[in-house]
């Protein structure tokens, strides 16, 4: 949702290292034919990282495209991201992380995040051993770097969602509303687990917090006296009809930000816009098939379970099938139903685990259309999309 510019204030440069096992140049292209407004992406190669801890690897793509701004046609993609393997040499130590800029110097401040909140990971010794102080520690000397740096975030600043993959468990430090997201096989479908909580007035402890800190929490329409002020309920994210709540000081019209959190965002940290990120901590099992980490473009108007449905299991496949294919058959299996069997040290496949993509970088672009699309039936301007997929490959019971 970012700043009160436009309602919606949205929000390109890539950390992605050298160490990707797969990992090339990524080029841009036109998105769904939009090509002729100059609405270009960048795409990755496929990219690929084992974690021989637990005998799995992880495979990833990205996509960021610039938004549509109708009356700002030279406006800059606001957004970045990092893709970083084996932190600190760790073979079993993995980095995913988008950023989302908003203000005047947005872009300028995502990237600063991007850069450096890896680097000061990465330099944290007990990095490993304590992900969660370590992730705090970082997002505060991150924030105050960017405060003290020749960037202006007095009225600028970002959102973070990122994810550190340690062996077999995610650690995913949310601040803002971008968000993250596994594909978690049930039995018979795929559900979204959210992996993140978007901050935002919408959650009452959110809300809460920074009006103990003098905030203001108001619409726009409410600030500018359409609707009643005194009504402070505002109904979900989902129904909000483009007129969230936001903050603003006791006696002015500013900031007018929709999330609480953000790295940044100077004048806003005085009425309790933090940059102290929530941690949220998961244990990678043989159901959990992938996971998603955007920026609020895509969530904007696609819920976390519909951007999962687009990576989902191919329904046209699924037949519930309750046996296990002894490792001897895999060959015959592989042929027949056209599907990636799992190394010999499994003792089986189920066959409903068949990928609709079984290439991130094609649920990459049908997320990125179909958010496109919807933006535009909303409005007549879209924001900045990021989206990185992260499919967790030949996971298997022990």
């Amino acid at each position: 949702m970012g700043c009160v510019h436009g309602r919606c204030c949205c929000r390109y440069d890539d950390c992605s290292d050298d160490d990707a096992e797969d990992k090339e140049v990524s080029t841009p292209c036109a998105l769904n034919g939009h090509g002729s407004h100059g609405h270009f992406l960048t795409q990755s190669s496929l990219g690929s990282a084992a974690v021989p801890s637990h005998n799995f690897r992880l495979q990833y793509a990205f996509l960021t495209q610039r938004g549509h701004y109708p009356d700002s046609p030279d406006r800059e993609n606001q957004d970045s991201f990092c893709i970083k393997t084996q932190l600190q040499g760790n073979p079993n130590l993995h980095f995913f992380g988008v950023f989302d800029g908003h203000g005047l110097f947005g872009t300028q401040c995502s990237n600063f995040v991007k850069e450096r909140l890896v680097d000061i990971l990465s330099a944290d010794l007990h990095l490993a051993e304590d992900p969660v102080k370590a992730y705090n520690l970082a997002f505060r000397i991150t924030n105050s770097e960017l405060h003290e740096s020749q960037i202006d975030d007095s009225m600028s600043g970002t959102t973070a969602i990122t994810v550190l993959v340690n062996g077999d468990t995610l650690y995913v430090a949310n601040v803002g509303d971008s968000r993250a997201v596994a594909g978690v096989w049930n039995g018979n479908s795929v559900v979204a687990e959210d992996l993140s909580s978007d901050q935002t007035p919408f959650r009452r402890d959110e809300y809460e917090r920074v009006k103990l800190c003098g905030a203001r929490v108001l619409s726009v329409d409410q600030v500018e006296g359409i609707k009643d002020p005194n009504i402070q309920t505002w109904g979900d994210e989902e129904s909000d009809e483009g007129d969230p709540p936001r903050l603003w000081v006791q006696n002015g019209m500013y900031p007018g930000t929709a999330f609480t959190r953000s790295v940044g965002d100077l004048t806003a940290e005085k009425i309790g816009v933090t940059a102290d990120p929530e941690v949220l901590t998961a244990k990678i099992t043989p159901d959990h098939l992938f996971f998603v980490v955007a920026s609020d473009g895509v969530f904007e108007f696609l819920s976390s379970q519909t951007v999962v449905n687009m990576n989902r299991l191919r329904m046209k496949s699924i037949v519930q099938v309750d046996i296990w294919i002894e490792p001897q058959h895999f060959d015959d299996w592989h042929l027949l139903y056209n599907v990636l069997i799992p190394t010999s040290s499994c003792f089986g496949f189920h066959l409903s685990k068949v990928s609709k993509y079984a290439d991130p970088r094609d649920a990459c672009s049908a997320i990125a259309a179909e958010s496109y699309r919807i933006w535009l039936e909303h409005e007549t301007r879209t924001d900045d999309i990021t989206i990185i997929i992260v499919h967790i490959k030949d996971m298997c019971n022990v």
